[in-house]
């Protein structure tokens, strides 16, 4: 969740009252946000104006500025009507062309002109503060969008956005004199903390995006910098914004977050020139930024349904109008209510939502607590997790200890680690915090000997299990993975061989109701499990690995469910375990 910090006494302005922290506090909560810090008393006797940290929903990308709190806070209050953003002129007058040659690198983009607008030195740095919680949050690091604001009285229209070699795009970035080309910029900027961290986005492609006007001047090198040429200043009266990305919802997003919060600043409030977008891509055009609400029909029984609320439509449409939807009872049907959802509000895309706003603007501490008046349900266990119980009983039973290592790992713990290199199959985290988080778990091995690792100075024999989810890709399923519930058991000690982790599998077998079966019945349609000798896993030490196998019903053909062994003592060395150790892993969804 983000948390944007506000000066107290310009938030208070805004608002038309000085709050006490608690009655603030008290505010935030009734709209569903959080006052984490006033720092009023730890700045007393310095130069430094008291703060307010709010914490903001995450899909709130409305509010990650003051303007957006106050003008949130103030429609909640009833102290303002909503405001109305409109064009102007009404058709474009300058245009930005998108050349076909950005398609193979960030090929969206959208734009708008801020006219007659004049900063404070306050607003304006609300003004870039925006940006960077928005390259920060919605943007993802400036992978899926990239913003840049221009001097447009620095520039000519019109712009085109194209990709260039590195060779041929030569400027002097913000806040330097020196003009480079492409490959020179990444080489000066290659140590910088703050700049550095975006220019993995784009150096390696053959070809960078820019931007450029009508002279060929470069205006911005998204995602990573503008040019010093157009840099914006207090002084500057006409505000050029430019937006890229590789995800065309959120470059729209974005464009109209910048505009809403900063067109106020404008001689004429809430209005803003529009650009015309001509993308060569698909020989399109539009008009940008696009300030038409959307609309959403939703069921006032709906509503009173899921808050046990008996509200007549008027009053819904009351409630709404406090969380700046323009919300009236439909002409078509009585149990209809139209909504009209406001550029500042992206985050409403169902009925759902519209509820929830609902219940926000009525009060949750008022809503009576009630049982459903037509549903009764009774709660009853996931299969799986039934099976995963009696799985973790059965292990316990046997005097083995449950563990609860954590689902992420490096990748190294999960492939390198046990002499696996077949990482077609994992999960991966596009932008981990720390090397030891870089995947989602394929097997629960790791997790183990880690908790082995930690815990060997206990007394021997060490004897743990696990029974847990590991994800594995599945690109045919919508959601390009599955979860798939395993049981996996470790022996560690002096001496570890097959009898012991054999012996687990056998109990938990027999707790199953599953027989074991010799080398005459495993041929024969009898349902059971065996093992089979097997060094395809190269975790284990040759001649000491072996296969399990499972036949569900006597139609059935006998599956592959799981491996135990005696592991490598290369594995053991990786994870620092000073002692022999055995392991057996499976599929517990067999049982299901």
């Amino acid at each position: 969740m983000p948390t944007v910090a506000v000066d107290k006494q310009d938030l208070f302005d805004l608002l038309g009252k000085n709050y006490t922290t608690q009655e603030f506090d008290e505010l935030c909560f009734q709209f569903g946000i959080e006052l984490d810090e006033d720092t009023t008393e730890d700045v007393k006797g310095t130069d430094e104006r008291p703060q307010l940290k709010i914490e903001i929903g995450a899909n709130r990308y409305d509010m990650l500025c003051i303007e957006g709190i106050a003008q949130a806070l103030n429609q909640y209050l009833g102290r303002v009507q909503p405001p109305a953003y409109k064009l102007v002129p009404s058709k474009p007058e300058t245009s930005l062309t998108i050349k076909e040659s950005t398609s193979t690198i960030r090929p969206f983009a959208a734009a708008a002109i801020l006219r007659n607008i004049k900063f404070t030195q306050r607003a304006y740095d609300s003004f870039i503060a925006l940006q960077d919680k928005l390259h920060a949050n919605l943007c993802r690091g400036r992978t899926l969008v990239a913003m840049g604001t221009h001097d447009l009285d620095t520039l000519t229209g019109p712009f085109t956005y194209e990709a260039l070699p590195p060779k041929d795009i030569k400027f002097a970035p913000l806040n330097q004199t020196k003009e480079m080309n492409g490959e020179e910029l990444m080489e000066f900027y290659k140590t910088d903390k703050n700049i550095g961290r975006y220019l993995p986005i784009i150096e390696d492609s053959p070809v960078y995006p820019v931007i450029l006007d009508a002279n060929r001047t470069v205006c911005s090198l998204p995602p990573i910098i503008n040019s010093n040429h157009s840099k914006i200043t207090l002084e500057t009266r006409n505000v050029f914004l430019d937006i890229t990305g590789t995800d065309k919802t959120k470059v729209e997003i974005v464009v109209n977050q910048l505009v809403a919060m900063f067109s106020r600043y404008c001689d004429e409030p809430f209005t803003v020139e529009p650009v015309q977008i001509i993308s060569e891509h698909n020989n399109q055009t539009r008009v940008c930024p696009d300030l038409t609400k959307r609309s959403l029909e939703v069921e006032s029984q709906y509503i009173n349904s899921i808050l046990a609320l008996e509200l007549s439509n008027e009053k819904i449409c009351s409630l709404l109008s406090k969380m700046s939807l323009d919300a009236t009872p439909s002409t078509k049907d009585s149990k209809l209510i139209d909504v009209e959802i406001p550029i500042t509000r992206p985050d409403v895309l169902h009925a759902c939502d519209v509820m929830e706003d609902c219940a926000i603007s009525y009060g949750y501490d008022n809503l009576v607590k009630t049982y459903p008046k037509s549903v009764a349900t009774t709660a009853y266990p996931l299969p799986i997790n039934k099976v995963s119980d009696i799985l973790r009983t059965a292990s316990a039973q046997a005097g083995w200890l449950e563990v609860l290592p954590l689902t992420l790992c490096s990748h190294s713990e999960n492939f390198e680690y046990l002499l696996d290199n077949d990482d077609s199959q994992a999960v991966q985290l596009e932008n981990p915090k720390t090397v030891e988080y870089e995947v989602v778990r394929t097997s629960l091995v790791p997790g183990i000997l880690k908790t082995i690792k930690e815990n060997k100075n206990h007394s021997l024999p060490i004897k743990v299990f696990e029974s847990g989810d590991i994800v594995l890709k599945v690109p045919e399923l919508e959601r390009g993975a599955k979860n798939q519930r395993n049981w996996c058991a470790a022996f560690a000690g002096k001496k570890s061989g097959f009898e012991y982790t054999q012996g687990l599998l056998t109990k938990i077998m027999q707790t199953m109701r599953v027989p074991w079966l010799d080398e005459l019945q495993k041929n024969t349609n009898t349902r059971g499990f065996w093992t089979e000798g097997s060094d395809e896993r190269n975790m284990f030490f040759p001649g000491r690995g072996a296969s399990i196998y499972f036949r569900a019903r006597p139609e059935d053909k006998a599956i592959k469910v799981g491996h135990l062994g005696v592991l490598h003592p290369e594995v053991l060395s990786n994870f620092e375990i000073p002692f022999a150790l055995s392991i057996v892993e499976i599929n517990a969804e067999i049982f299901l």
